[in-house]
């Protein structure tokens, strides 16, 4: 696998309704082609403003193959730059996250503010201009607390995204919460099997035991409508008429949807119990039971806001056999744990979840690194979520290679 036209084959030969072939998942070339064509141009979930509250804070990542560092400047805004010193190249912040007056690269000391400028570089004479050396940006932008950045020189418009989800977010006031727990994994398996496999609940049932005792699938998780269902209508009626948007809303090219979903009966919350995991709000609709509010943006993030707790996931591809999923628990920032929650009992669920969703994507992907491996057709029942990131995917590729 070596050309653009041959990874544009093997999109173009895919049958529909089918899964995508084996090269399509493991191959280095293709791999090196989606970082180019998807993760660095589109925008990317980095983290929550609420994780860098006072200036200098920072947080790091990694999108493909640009190291990033997200900080909270002298003026209180959040900035973000490519995390490679101007002299010669060193990463700055080594640290997934941390706290500096000023942003000191560890290798020479050259010296930059929170604003980008460089303060300071030793021995390079009278003729060097600091001026011209700051650090080089990268396009950021904020919408109640997700911070989103892009690395590509001309970031996609964001405003479409940024006027939809607010909508649905502004009444849950994410601006007022904390990271109560947060988790890491490195799942070995694509970054695409971890967005399929999150896409659909047909394996749910054999899979995750704690999860089912709330959570339901419907047609509006998938994206395909919902208006014939008269328990989800009933349960949007009930939430839209408390001032929290319900609705499905799907962008037209598929890359974003939101949507409110009840839970099953008598829970109201991710818990084993189905009871609720802190005793405050994260809205103030007045309606104990107002289901899961989920959204998802390709290809970096999905979310689930209920109405004691949220939860973001990020995922970012390490390589073409290797993911990082971070999963942050968001509460009240006043709530104290072990006085209005439980930590045990607020990530229990999501944790045993998440592990097993690990295992079932690394399986496959074990699976369909065979040459035996031939793409198997999708459920018209229970997958159509699924088909529909992939036809993304295959769309956003098709374009972008041709």
């Amino acid at each position: 696998m070596s050309s653009q036209k041959s990874i544009l084959d093997l999109i173009n030969e895919r049958k529909p309704q089918h899964a995508l072939s084996r090269e399509l998942y493991t191959d280095e070339a293709v791999y090196q082609e989606e970082l180019e064509h998807i993760w660095h141009k589109e925008w990317i979930f980095a983290g929550h403003t609420f994780e860098i509250v006072k200036p200098g804070e920072y947080i790091t990542l990694q999108v493909g193959n640009y190291p990033v560092m997200v900080v909270r400047d002298d003026s209180g805004q959040v900035k973000a730059f490519h995390n490679a010193c101007r002299h010669r190249g060193s990463r700055i912040c080594k640290n997934a996250k941390g706290k500096s007056a000023k942003l000191v690269c560890p290798y020479h000391k050259w010296t930059f503010g929170l604003d980008g400028k460089l303060l300071f570089a030793g021995n390079m004479g009278e003729s060097f201009d600091k001026s011209d050396h700051g650090l080089n940006s990268v396009h950021c932008e904020v919408v109640n607390s997700y911070i989103y950045i892009c690395v590509a020189d001309n970031a996609p418009d964001f405003e479409p995204f940024r006027e939809t989800v607010s909508t649905f977010t502004t009444p849950h006031y994410l601006d007022d919460c904390k990271v109560a727990f947060e988790s890491n994994l490195i799942e070995k398996g694509n970054w695409k099997l971890v967005f399929e496999n999150n896409r659909e609940c047909y394996h749910c049932d054999g899979s995750h035991p704690e999860l089912l005792n709330s959570f339901v699938e419907n047609l509006s998780v998938a994206g395909v409508g919902g208006e014939e269902d008269p328990e989800l209508v009933e349960h949007w009626n009930k939430c839209e008429a408390a001032g929290l948007p319900s609705r499905l809303v799907m962008d037209e090219n598929g890359q974003y949807r939101m949507t409110r979903i009840p839970l099953s009966a008598k829970a109201v919350s991710y818990t084993i119990s189905g009871k609720p995991a802190i005793n405050m709000r994260l809205d103030k609709s007045g309606v104990e039971d107002i289901g899961a509010l989920l959204y998802f943006l390709y290809p970096s993030t999905w979310n689930h806001f209920l109405g004691d707790h949220a939860l973001s996931f990020r995922i970012l591809p390490l390589s073409s056999g290797e993911t990082l999923v971070t999963t942050k628990w968001l509460v009240p920032k006043e709530a104290q744990e072990g006085v209005d929650y439980d930590l045990d009992t607020l990530t229990k669920v999501w944790l045993a979840t998440n592990d097993q969703d690990r295992e079932l994507v690394e399986e496959t992907y074990r699976g369909v690194q065979s040459p035996a491996y031939v793409p198997g057709p999708f459920s018209e029942v229970a997958e159509n979520g699924v088909c529909q990131f992939v036809d993304w995917y295959c769309k956003t590729m098709a374009q972008r290679l041709s």
